[in-house]
């Protein structure tokens, strides 16, 4: 049996001096994302993209950030969370496609290791591609950061 699950998440940058992790990769010299957790948008949709596809809901089910436990969350670990759970309903992660959409930063240089820590927490091949908004609206106007993933799963 096929199942693809559909991620998205979208984070406006903090005005603090909040770290930006993407893909579990800390990119120096930019603003963070504003968030509940370490606000790791890649990392988020990845995980709906998991869940959606099992059947087993949103990251906002199993991780509501209403909930003082995952302030200042570590969002590959929900993401290593979300996978345990998926493995335990019978599926197997094939792969994931992953789209981040920002003016900045810039993708490419981070690309790879983006990668491997996506596809180490998820035990499957994870690529991921940069766009740009060119311009429009508020992710071309540089206020956030948005992601998409797609996963395959079989059981």
């Amino acid at each position: 049996m096929l199942r693809v699950g559909q991620g998205f998440d979208v984070h406006r940058f903090a005005d603090d001096d909040r770290p930006l992790v993407l893909g579990g990769v800390t990119i120096p010299g930019e603003r963070g994302l504003l968030g509940h957790s370490d606000a790791d948008a890649v990392a988020h949709a990845v995980a709906d993209a998991l869940l959606g596809a099992a059947g087993l809901g949103d990251i906002g089910m199993h991780f509501p950030d209403t909930d003082l436990r995952w302030k200042g969350a570590d969002s590959m670990q929900l993401l290593r969370e979300v996978t345990s759970l998926v493995a335990r309903d019978g599926w197997r992660v094939e792969n994931v496609d992953v789209n981040v959409v920002c003016e900045r930063p810039k993708i490419a240089p981070h690309r790879a290791d983006m990668q491997e820590n996506l596809s180490a927490a998820v035990g499957a091949p994870v690529s991921v591609k940069g766009r740009r908004a060119e311009g429009l609206g508020a992710i071309g106007r540089a206020e956030g950061i948005a992601c998409l993933a797609v996963a395959l799963l079989t059981k």
